[in-house]
């Protein structure tokens, strides 16, 4: 869409293959490493005009799951991490008057499928985005948030190990009768971070 990407994530293996964009790579549940990544894209590329918050990971699928190790990792991957990216940008951002913030929440923010503490976690990106939305939009900053519900990435392998017939168990669920793919996802994340939706 004529964007400008810069791709983040832990490590060069864990991104993977991506050509042609400026990389980063940092722990998201470190805030100083955070702080730190923040500071190199601004002098590296500039200012940021969208950020696309998509970190997600779950393993704790029942309660008796999550233990304190479990409940900690997956709020600092799927919500802590998020703020402890967005907050170095939101001060310049409101300084220029602009900017945007995409959430990858879950629909398990809006009701209880399983995965206790990545609910709880995903349910607070829910918040945590309304609060910049209604806090800075007088900035001219936007924030959204989007709760797909089952998306079929790398995520679901461990499970499709164990029960090779998931998918179409869990496709069986949805009124579309399939689950829907990363790319879905991503377009929806281009319309709220485009002028299209300049009003939401």
């Amino acid at each position: 869409a004529g964007a400008r990407v810069i791709a983040c994530d832990v490590s060069e293996d864990a991104l993977g293959s991506v050509d042609g964009v400026h990389q980063e790579f940092f722990d998201l549940g470190n805030a100083d490493a955070c702080r730190e990544a923040c500071t190199r894209i601004q002098s590296a590329i500039g200012l940021p005009d969208i950020v696309v918050s998509n970190a997600g990971y779950t393993r704790a699928e029942t309660l008796d799951q999550v233990d304190d190790r479990a409940w900690a990792f997956e709020l600092d991957v799927n919500l802590n991490g998020a703020r402890n990216f967005t907050t170095p940008f939101l001060a310049p951002m409101k300084a220029r008057g602009s900017g945007v913030f995409v959430f990858i929440s879950s629909v398990n923010a809006l009701a209880h499928f399983g995965n206790p503490a990545y609910a709880a976690a995903k349910a607070g990106l829910v918040a945590y985005a309304r609060a910049i939305a209604t806090e800075c939009g007088v900035h001219g900053i936007r924030s959204n948030a989007i709760c797909p519900g089952s998306v079929r990435t790398h995520a679901w392998d461990h499970r499709i190990e164990k029960d090779p017939h998931i998918l179409e168990k869990v496709s069986r669920l949805y009124p579309l009768g399939h689950m829907v793919t990363p790319v879905d996802v991503a377009n929806a994340a281009l319309f709220l971070a485009s002028h299209l939706s300049a009003g939401i």
